[in-house]
């Protein structure tokens, strides 16, 4: 097995890295807590940021030159990054906004833009996982959630995997991604029975269908075989609030991992994101918003 080598990247600290997705040859990811978009290409070392004016929770590519898609406290909002228009498209939980924001969430492949919310007083319960149609309509698709994560799909699309952290699991869906049809919850990863305390975040999947999931508090990515319930692989990193990650590269062959700072804990990269070469698997391409 190859020897993974792991480096920070770029001059940019965030308070609270997140969202990390892979387009256009570049990484973008945003700072939750600093309201911010970033982008970075790995190769010339170049950063932009975007100051949005709110919490952002994470971020997808359109069809459209200069324009992402993004979830965040507002709710989904389409911003040119050119012209920092901003054109609100759906907001489920606008009565909810003193308690909910929206947090992690990523495209299917049919380019439909899945995100969930998180109680920020963590008040059991009360999140919930919605999915922005093509056709703009929002609609919900799991309730009764405290912190949605960490979404994908399997490479055949055919499962859908979902976290909500305070569980300390990954549950998989059977998906129909005709009609973006979820059904038959199955409890995919125990992260707690595999001696993890700290909480599943972020994730990612590979071209052989594992996982890989970021651990908050944990300072690690581990790779999992969730048809196995089994761990494979584990990747400490040198701070402990690792958020989540993506792959990326010419080759989907690079693991980008975002991570926040630990107030009162000083640690000589934290809020950087890191890359870690060499794990000698690759990932999938990143599903671009279609409307």
């Amino acid at each position: 097995m190859p020897t993974p080598t792991i480096k920070a990247l770029g001059r940019n600290i965030s308070e609270w890295g997140e969202g990390p997705i892979w387009a256009g040859s570049r990484l973008y990811y945003v700072d939750i807590k600093g309201h911010k978009l970033i982008r970075i290409d790995p190769d010339s070392g170049i950063e932009e940021q975007w100051d949005v004016g709110e919490q952002i929770g994470t971020v997808a590519p359109t069809h459209r030159d200069n324009e992402v898609i993004y979830a965040g406290s507002s709710g989904y909002v389409r911003f040119n990054l050119e012209t920092r228009e901003k054109t609100r498209l759906a907001d489920p939980e606008f009565d909810l906004r003193k308690t909910n924001r929206f947090n992690d969430g990523k495209c299917d492949p049919a380019g439909r833009f899945w995100a969930g919310t998180i109680s920020m007083s963590k008040e059991e319960g009360t999140a919930n996982l919605y999915c922005l149609e093509t056709n703009g309509s929002c609609d919900l698709k799991l309730s009764k959630l405290t912190n949605s994560n960490g979404l994908c799909w399997s490479p055949d699309s055919k499962i859908m995997y979902h976290i909500d952290t305070p569980k300390l699991a990954i549950y998989s869906y059977d998906y129909d991604i005709t009609k973006a049809e979820i059904c038959n919850p199955h409890l995919a990863i125990d992260t707690k029975k595999h001696g993890y305390e700290s909480s599943p975040d972020g994730m990612t999947i590979d071209s052989e269908g594992m996982l890989w999931v970021a651990f908050c508090h944990g300072g690690c990515v581990v790779r999992f075989d969730p048809l196995e319930n089994k761990e494979l692989q584990r990747i400490d990193l040198p701070c402990i609030e690792t958020t989540s990650c993506t792959f990326g590269g010419d080759k989907l062959d690079r693991l980008f991992v975002t991570t926040g700072i630990k107030p009162n804990l000083v640690e000589a990269d934290a809020g950087k994101v890191f890359v870690i070469d060499g794990l000698g698997v690759k990932g999938l391409p990143t599903s671009t918003y279609c409307a």
